[in-house]
Formats: C-alpha cells, sequence, structure tokens
C-alpha cells in the first residue's frame, strides 16, 4: 500500500525541511509522511499571515467568516468515519472514543459560525456630563492579530477546532502547529477548510524540521495572540518567548482531584471514575488521577475501580471493542510505570494493574490505594491510566488534600447530599467542580480554564473566539 505524503501547506512558499515519518503508536505502522518547513518557509507564513492582517481592503466579509465552518461541517459529516479511523490511527484513541471526538468537532465548526450570529458589540452611555454633551459611542469588534496555534496530541481534531474555528470566525490568518506525534487530523482538517472556500493564505499549517525553528515562530513579533495546549513547563517557557503586545491563552494539565462522600451512590460512580480516569488511556489534562474516598467505602470504592479496570480490553484503538488504546510513546509506558513501581514501593496496595502489557506500547489501567502523599502519583499528572484512591475521614480534609497541588482545573463530588455538594463546590481551588460525574467531563461551548499553574486565560470556543478580538470604539457628534 502506498504510504500518503503532505507536502506543505504554505501560501506561495517554496522552501522546505526534511520530511518526517507518521507512525501509529499503537504498532509503529507507517501511516503517513509530511514534508516540514525551515526557518524560510516559518519566516514566509508569518510575511504572508502579517500582511493580509495590514490590508484590511482583503479581511474576510462576515458572510465568508459564516459560510466557511457551515461548508467545512458539511464536508467534515461526509468523512465522518474516516475522520474517526485517523483520530484512532495516528493518535491511540479507542474509535469509540474518536467517533465521539469526531462529532464534537463537527459540532464545535458550527458553534463558530453562530457565535457570528450573536456577535455584537455595545454602546457607552454619553451625555452624563458637560464634555459628553451632543456625543455618541459604540464598539464594534476587529480581529486581533495574526494567530499561532500550538497543539496537543490527545485530541488532535477537536483541539484544532478548538484554536483555530474561532480564528477563522474572528477574521484573524493563523498559522497552526499540530503536535508533531499527531498532524494528520490537523492537515486533513485544513485541506476540508480550504475546500470550504478559506483561502490558502488565512490559515497555514506547519510542522517545523526543529524546535528552534518552532520557538521563533512563536517569539516573532508579527503574532498577535499565542493559542498553545499542552505541557506547563513547555507552556510557560513559551510565554516568555512571546514579543511585546502578543495575548496569549495557555491550557495546561493538573492532577484532577474528586471526592467521594460516605452517602455517594458507588453504582453510578464508579463507571464514572473509571471513565474519567482511563478515557484515552489516562492521557486527558483533566482525567481523574486522585480519588478521596471517606474512610468507611475507601476501599470499597478501590476494589470496584480495580474490577471495573481488570475488565476493560486493551489494545487495537481501531477496534470498535477496544476501551483503552496505547499511550503515545514508549517512553510513556516505562515513565508510567516508574511512578507505579515507586508509590508501590512507598507502601501505596497495588490493587489492580500496575504492569506493562504483551502490547509494548500498552499499560494495564491501574488503581492504587494509599500512596504515599509525596509520590509523583500524588503529585504530578500521571498522564496514563491510572487512578490513586486515599481514604479521608472528614470533608475539610479531603478539600485541603486536593487543593494542596499547585495546579487547579476542573474537580469533582460524588455525594446524596446538597450541603455537601455545596461545601465542596465553594472549598475546591477549580475552575469547575462537577457534581455526580467525572472530572473529564467537558462540552465545547462551555468556559475551560486552567488556574494557577494549570494555565492562562479561559478556553471554549466562545471564549476563545472573544479573546482573538479587539473591541474598537468609535465616538463622534450626534450631529
Amino acid at each position: 500500500m502506498t504510504v500518503p505524503h503532505y507536502g506543505l501547506m504554505i501560501a506561495d512558499g517554496s522552501s522546505r525541511g526534511p520530511s518526517k515519518e507518521v507512525r501509529s503508536p499503537f504498532d509503529g505502522t507507517l501511516l503517513a509522511t509530511v514534508q516540514t518547513a525551515d526557518s524560510a518557509a516559518v519566516d514566509q507564513m508569518l510575511e504572508t499571515a502579517y500582511r493580509l492582517l495590514r490590508n484590511r481592503a482583503v479581511w474576510l466579509p462576515l458572510t465568508q467568516r459564516l459560510e466557511f465552518p457551515r461548508r467545512a461541517a458539511t464536508l467534515m459529516s461526509d468523512r465522518a468515519v474516516e475522520l474517526a479511523m485517523l483520530v484512532a490511527r495516528e493518535g491511540g484513541k479507542p474509535l469509540m472514543d474518536a467517533r465521539v471526538e469526531v462529532a464534537r468537532a463537527i459540532d464545535g465548526v458550527l458553534n463558530c459560525a453562530e457565535l457570528l450570529r450573536g456577535a455584537r458589540g455595545h454602546v457607552i452611555p454619553m451625555c452624563l456630563t458637560a464634555a459628553t454633551q451632543g456625543r455618541v459611542a459604540f464598539t464594534q469588534s476587529e480581529p486581533i492579530g495574526v494567530v499561532v496555534a500550538v497543539s496537543a496530541f490527545n485530541h488532535p481534531l477537536n483541539l484544532i477546532v478548538h484554536q483555530i474555528g474561532p480564528a477563522v470566525a474572528a477574521g484573524c490568518p493563523f498559522i497552526v502547529k499540530p503536535a508533531t506525534n499527531t498532524p494528520l487530523s490537523c492537515l486533513t482538517f485544513m485541506e476540508i477548510l480550504r475546500e470550504a472556500g478559506l483561502p490558502d493564505e488565512w490559515g497555514q499549517p506547519v510542522i517545523t524540521a526543529t524546535q528552534e525553528i518552532a520557538m521563533r515562530l512563536v517569539s516573532d513579533w508579527r503574532v498577535g495572540f499565542f493559542s498553545f495546549i499542552g505541557s506547563g513547563e513547555i507552556g510557560w517557557n513559551l510565554r516568555s518567548k512571546l514579543a511585546p503586545g502578543a495575548r496569549c491563552a495557555l491550557e495546561h494539565g493538573g492532577v484532577a482531584p474528586v471526592i467521594v462522600a460516605a452517602d455517594a451512590d458507588l453504582d453510578a460512580a464508579i463507571p464514572k471514575l473509571a471513565k474519567g480516569g482511563f478515557y484515552h488511556a489516562g492521557q486527558v489534562c483533566v482525567s481523574v488521577q486522585r480519588v478521596f474516598s471517606h474512610s468507611s467505602i475507601c476501599r470499597d470504592v478501590a476494589v470496584r475501580l480495580g474490577e471495573f479496570a481488570n475488565s476493560l480490553l486493551v489494545g487495537d484503538p481501531t477496534l470498535a471493542e477496544t476501551d483503552v488504546g496505547p499511550l503515545i510513546r514508549s517512553s510513556e509506558v516505562e515513565r508510567g510505570d516508574e511512578w507505579v513501581q515507586e508509590a508501590v514501593a512507598g507502601h501505596a496496595e497495588l490493587i489492580a494493574g500496575g504492569r506493562r502489557l504483551a502490547i509494548p506500547s500498552c499499560y494495564a489501567p491501574t488503581v492504587l490505594l494509599n500512596p504515599p502523599e509525596d509520590c509523583r502519583i500524588s503529585t504530578q499528572e500521571v498522564f496514563g491510566p491510572v487512578i490513586a484512591v486515599y481514604a479521608y475521614d472528614r470533608l475539610e480534609d479531603a478539600i485541603e488534600r486536593s487543593n494542596a497541588l499547585p495546579v487547579a482545573f476542573q474537580a469533582a463530588i460524588f455525594t446524596r447530599d446538597y450541603g455537601t455538594a455545596m461545601q465542596a463546590y465553594s472549598g475546591l481551588d477549580a475552575s469547575a467542580v462537577m457534581i455526580n460525574d467525572h472530572t473529564a467531563f467537558r462540552a465545547d461551548w462551555m468556559p475551560f480554564a486552567g488556574l494557577r499553574a494549570s494555565g492562562l486565560g479561559v478556553g471554549g470556543i466562545p471564549y476563545t473566539f472573544r479573546d482573538m478580538q479587539v473591541e474598537k470604539m468609535f465616538v463622534g457628534p450626534t450631529t
């Protein structure tokens, strides 16, 4: 079978770097080759985007910004089966979840079009003082500038939609760099956008030849807005490299806490906790990782989670029956296992998993009971299929332990008592607290924000759309 090759999708650019292989994280199968961009190509991309921004005569009219997403959504629907298989093959996400990602991505593209119907400025009151008599003032929105988006591997289609769909709607020329492990979903989506009518120069995807070249893409003075999804270490470093005046949004990870109260409905809670912890092999920025269970039910929670973990089918992500697929790299399997063994050596009780599988890219869904509070499983984002369960006696203690880390994102509590739910909501350091649901719940139009070390700004399609615009005020006479 001929392996497809994706060339540079740079408007009017001929310079290029070496080709790069894209392989399945599950079994190493060669999926495609992609052309990388060298330093000259990246500079050409930035110059093309900035030239468009500076020429207001060629800005995309509102009618086109409405139509491009609508047409793209139709084309995506026609190719939904292909897109889901692509997500599964290049990212290792089980097909059942890849199908959900594609459906969400299609809805997200439509959401970008819908935002334009409700987009509006506002009136600023005048005539309130002698100096403001006889004046009128109002605002309208304009694109903030050239958008550079750097994305992550774990949702290779939907994250791209979240980062560049709003740029299309806002009228920003953009450059998007997908994760080097999973570029194919992004490149395919860009092909679809161009088929839907988006001019080539308005949206340019790129895989850079080196990290140094990628850094130049981010730090260039022509960048108006930088969107990043990935690790905190990289995100905060990139933010420090931005040119003066550039705005940014950063979405990092967390070590998501869940509190399970003594009165929780465990029959309902266990499947949700398992889904939140083992979905996409735990490679989700708000994946369930720390479960604080009341001491009266703690062992029961751990054992039942372990039974659920043992029932999951781990393997080929392209098969419809697979529950848990591979980790993105074999080095991640090794790292995750090292963290688990460290916890066990520190007297955590291994309830389930805790081992590598015959398939080198996969790790057994793992449940630990009462690992040490200072081990890496308890303090850092594992980004693997591992759930740690801890006993607590007082709700205040569970909240305090949940808040003890420098990261804060989404959290959850399972309880039948409204007062307990409200106490947890009030006390937890989190941008969202889920009641009787797992921490990884998300609707694409809701705010999605990492606090403290977990990020900067608010994600979610409407919020990103707002951040990619500036309000421009008109002040003039009433006559």
